[in-house]
């Protein structure tokens, strides 16, 4: 499939995170299975970052996109009841631009918590998840330091004031496992069968193997609140984080 296109669909999301609107054709409809598109900006879903939402403009109509559904092609789904384009129809697509906004910066502010634990505390991500604006990440980390929360809010917010940009390139396979650390997590994630990686660069700080949208540079994310460290286990700590 590669890494800017999935079945049927070209991947503008992933070409360009900024891109909002644009228009495309409707290559498959039904409302069971969804909405497939030639060209898409809506990112469906992954990696810890949920799915867009957003508009199909079409004809004077409008339909309501509330996800994405995986399949060999990206079936995005409409609000149940809306009208559904057919076949062939020539759309205007409309990703909803505070909530996708609001989850690049939180996606980046995470990236951010992981480079830094890793570089000053040596852990590994064990689990993650992310809604607009607020996030959890879990750490392999059997000993909490004296003061971590506060510390570790600070050196986040040290990363987010130095203003490090924020780099995606696709990499061959073995080119991109040649990199040092690329795997951040305590499993590698990245399937077998994967031809090519997508790297995300936050340039002096974190390298990662990463599918997901972000800001351009770190100053882009903002204040990072730590809310809360919990134990999750004899070696597994959980951070919670809020943007501000």
């Amino acid at each position: 499939m590669g890494v800017t296109r999935h079945g049927r669909t070209d991947r503008l999301d992933l070409l360009d995170p900024t891109l909002r609107e644009w228009e495309c054709t409707v290559v498959a409809a039904d409302p069971e299975t969804g909405i497939v598109l030639d060209r898409s900006a809506f990112y469906p879903g992954g990696g810890g970052q949920p799915p867009d939402h957003g508009v199909l403009l079409w004809q004077g109509v409008q339909t309501r996109i509330a996800g994405t559904r995986k399949g060999d092609d990206l079936y995005l789904i409409p609000v149940e009841g809306d009208p559904i384009p057919p076949v062939g129809t020539q759309v205007v697509g409309a990703v909803e631009d505070e909530r996708r906004s609001l989850l690049m910066r939180t996606h980046s502010g995470l990236h951010i918590l992981c480079g830094v634990v890793f570089r000053d505390f040596g852990a590994l991500v064990t689990g993650g998840n992310m809604e607009p604006g607020e996030a959890r990440m879990d750490f392999n980390l059997p000993e909490v330091p004296a003061e971590f929360k506060a510390r570790l809010e600070e050196l986040v917010n040290a990363e987010i004031v130095a203003d490090r940009k924020v780099v995606t390139k696709v990499l061959a396979r073995d080119e991109a496992l040649a990199l040092p650390d690329i795997i951040r997590t305590q499993s590698n994630l990245i399937p077998a069968d994967e031809a090519e990686i997508r790297i995300v660069d936050i340039v002096g700080l974190d390298v990662q193997a990463d599918g997901g949208t972000h800001v351009a540079s770190t100053s882009a994310v903002g204040k990072v609140q730590v809310v809360k460290v919990e134990s999750k286990g004899k070696a597994n700590r959980r951070v919670r984080v809020r943007l501000g």
